[in-house]
């Protein structure tokens, strides 16, 4: 099968995230298939950009060919990120008949976070005679209404929704990581049979290969904490709105007359608020470390007894959730806190950790105590039920099969849409 994926800010083991679509396509390429990603020239989610000298490269990425789109470089969430956007919009319309040159999709699968991309990807799909598949990680617009303060109203906004309705309604299958997405796209038009539940993954056999030292900084300041004998609980990722790091903070501040310290690993927007926000609490207590790349993120949380995952109290979590960073803590065997309001809960699903109210310190305290309170041989059974979570349900060599039996039935069904491009 030939397969072509449009994700904007797709990446690689070389230049970091975003890894979902390199981590399927590899699996799809063992298997036999013919694998082409698209995606945008630069990304605020890699470490390491493509070189381009002109609009367009090609290269071969562990049997995957990858296209570059020319797109300019921007800096946070202003004008320059949604002018990057309409440049590989505009990049990938001008570009069809060099990515499709000698070579014709079966399956077209649009995933950039947006959904913009589905008008260029029906066009494809149209021509190629292909399937079209909808991947929908993040609800947009919903997402950066409740959770990045923007208006319904905002122009932008309304030209998300207007994309979001057109491409229920057009594609053959829509792919989605929350297993509850399926009630708010069929409010907007998407035929209920068209929708699989496909999760985010973990490549268990790269995540346990590629692993490395944590810097000095790091490891030497853990290693103090330990001296202490203090309980150690982690949190390793993005510290922004969403991540509800701030109630972990209060948990801190709570949790001061016992011996636990919060160590939290990253960078991100609320980075310098929540440094203030911990501004008085004992040194030990918590910690902030800079960032570290992937492949010392298992060693960051081997140092940890236990580590925190937090969500803001919002309506869109009724739909799911599916964090990769949880995939991360469960193969690292460690009891996991989560703070959380969802509509599925992946810890009380593995039976890997203690589920508690979302921004409610007090809760989150009363878990970390819980934890401390159990033998180290328990704690080390609540690990090891993540790991065996993730091994059966979240390695990514068994959803890319998953996801291969969604383009099947997407190529074979003869339900392909016939609505026209806009």
């Amino acid at each position: 099968m030939n397969i072509l994926v449009i994700n904007h800010y797709a990446g690689s083991h070389t230049h970091g995230m975003d890894l979902r679509p390199f981590c399927l396509s590899r699996h799809w390429c063992n298997l036999g298939h013919d694998v082409t990603v698209v995606a945008a020239s630069y990304s605020h989610l890699r470490v390491r950009q493509p070189c381009l000298e002109t609009g367009t490269s090609e290269e071969r990425i562990e049997g995957i060919r990858y296209v570059w789109l020319k797109a300019p470089r921007y800096r946070g969430n202003g004008p320059g990120r949604v002018w990057n956007l309409f440049a590989f919009l505009r990049r990938l319309r001008r570009s069809r008949k060099q990515i499709l040159r000698n070579w014709r999709p079966d399956v077209v699968i649009a995933a950039s976070t947006y959904l913009l991309d589905v008008y260029p990807a029906r066009r494809i799909a149209r021509d190629s005679k292909a399937a079209l598949i909808l991947e929908v990680r993040d609800l947009w617009p919903m997402t950066p209404i409740e959770i990045g303060g923007m208006s319904k109203w905002h122009p932008f906004m309304l030209l998300l929704q207007r994309a979001e309705k057109y491409a229920y309604r057009t594609a053959d299958r829509v792919v989605s990581t929350l297993p509850e997405a399926n009630r708010h796209m069929q409010r907007l038009g998407m035929a209920p049979e068209k929708f699989a539940f496909v999760p985010n993954g973990i490549d268990v056999e790269a995540w346990e290969a590629r692993q490395e030292p944590l810097p000095g900084e790091h490891a030497r300041t853990l290693r103090a904490l330990r001296r202490q004998g203090r309980f150690i609980l982690g949190y390793a990722g993005a510290h922004g709105v969403s991540n509800a790091l701030g109630t972990l903070v209060e948990a801190a501040r709570l949790l001061q007359p016992r011996p636990v310290s919060v160590a939290l690993v990253g960078q991100g927007p609320e980075k310098p608020a929540l440094m203030e926000q911990a501004r008085g609490l004992d040194p030990s207590s918590i910690v902030f470390l800079p960032a570290v790349g992937r492949a010392a993120v298992p060693a960051f949380l081997a140092a940890a007894d236990a580590a925190y995952l937090g969500w803001k109290r919002r309506p869109i979590y009724q739909y799911g959730i599916s964090p990769t960073k949880l995939l991360d803590y469960m193969m690292a065997g460690k009891p996991v806190v989560h703070s959380v309001e969802a509509g599925n809960d992946p810890v009380a699903e593995a039976g890997c950790g203690l589920s508690c109210a979302a921004e409610d310190p007090q809760a989150v305290a009363g878990a970390v105590v819980t934890l401390m309170s159990m033998t180290p041989q328990d704690r080390a059974e609540l690990g090891r039920r993540g790991q065996d979570y993730v091994r059966s349900r979240h390695d990514y060599a068994l959803l890319a099969r998953n996801y291969l039996d969604v383009m099947g039935e997407a190529t074979t069904s003869g339900t392909r849409s016939t609505v026209a491009c806009t």
